[in-house]
């Protein structure tokens, strides 16, 4: 795992309940802070994780294509520490 925080924007298809159900337990079961957009068809998942993993585990848990939109990496706060002090 990386030492980063990293949020990714993912798409795919949200057709039925059924699959709002399954998406929801397996974010649940990654223990990751989430967003389900069912209308536009979006996916918010944010915390210390590996984007390609996560997009895998979706694909492989729903057998749907899953298409990542959006990825943005921050640093912790306590990795910006160490790095201030030791300059």
């Amino acid at each position: 795992m990386s030492g980063r925080l990293c949020c990714m924007v993912l798409r795919l298809n949200i057709d039925c309940y059924g699959c709002f159900r399954k998406l929801r337990r397996t974010l649940l079961n990654m223990k990751e802070t989430h967003l389900i957009e069912k209308q536009q068809c979006k996916v918010s998942v944010c915390g210390r994780l590996r984007p390609s993993d996560v997009a895998i585990k979706i694909r492989k848990k729903m057998n749907r294509r899953v298409e990542i939109l959006e990825i943005n990496e921050v640093e912790d706060e306590q990795t910006e520490q160490n790095q201030i002090t030791s300059q």
